[in-house]
């Protein structure tokens, strides 16, 4: 005899662990994280694994942030494992159906987690949570992929700088970042990082530099040489033309 009710109470207990990561997931991004960075602490948190990372540091850079971290780790930590764990001890020990029982398991477990990835079921779930905590929290919603145009062309992106660079033993200034409609928003240099950088801060071999602009322009300039002038023309003339459309827009 297959047991219906373990399968379906392990069913329950992975549909809401699910949720409570997907809630988890939200609140962070509330807070100015990064989708991805934002599910990926979530389920860190939950699940208790704890990974030690720059992203995990910015999890408890704000009290908003702890408070939501702080909430998974006691939900993950109310003995779901342990529940799992007797769950499938007590399919081993029903005579027979054991087979039927692991099918079942691997099905509904497969359901939920297609469920859970689906576009459409996260279009109609994210407003639906983003308004319950907005109702319910003093969080604010702050989309900087919105703010930032980063949903269309623009991005933002780290360059590691090397020796032969166009940006290596240059200013932003002196290879025309601005005029390429690049902005340098910071440098990872060693263990330090300078933000906010002047327009007459050195870029060195070896820093890691975070820029922001046009995807393709911060692929083509990852791969410039020092001596490539024509492809640095060639932007600047692209982001005039975007200029003088922008001007006409206006």
């Amino acid at each position: 005899m297959v047991a219906t009710e373990s399968v379906v109470s392990l069913l329950v207990i992975f549909a809401l662990s699910l949720l409570i990561v997907r809630i988890g997931s939200i609140a962070l991004r509330m807070t100015g994280l990064s989708p991805d960075v934002a599910s990926f602490q979530s389920t860190s948190a939950f699940s208790g694994a704890g990974y030690t990372t720059e992203e995990a540091e910015q999890t408890v850079t704000t009290p908003e942030r702890r408070k939501i971290i702080k909430a998974l780790i006691r939900l993950g930590s109310v003995g779901l494992v342990s529940v799992i764990a007797s769950l499938v001890l007590s399919f081993t020990d029903a005579q027979g159906g054991n087979a039927l029982n692991l099918v079942y398991i691997l099905t509904g477990v497969i359901l939920l987690v297609l469920a859970a990835r689906s576009e459409w079921l996260n279009r109609l779930l994210t407003p639906l949570i983003e308004w319950s905590l907005e109702r319910t929290t003093d969080l604010e919603l702050r989309d900087y992929t919105e703010m930032l145009g980063l949903q269309q062309e623009y991005r933002v992106a780290e360059i590691v700088v090397e020796e032969d660079d166009w940006l290596a033993n240059t200013t932003s200034d002196e290879c025309d970042l601005p005029e390429e409609g690049i902005l340098l928003l910071g440098i990872y240099r060693d263990s330090s990082y300078i933000g906010a950088p002047g327009s007459d801060t050195e870029i060195k071999p070896g820093d890691t530099v975070l820029l922001y602009g046009k995807e393709d322009r911060l692929q083509e300039l990852s791969d410039r040489d020092a001596s490539d002038m024509e492809s640095h023309e060639s932007a600047v003339e692209e982001h005039e033309e975007d200029l003088e459309e922008q001007d006409q827009f206006i």
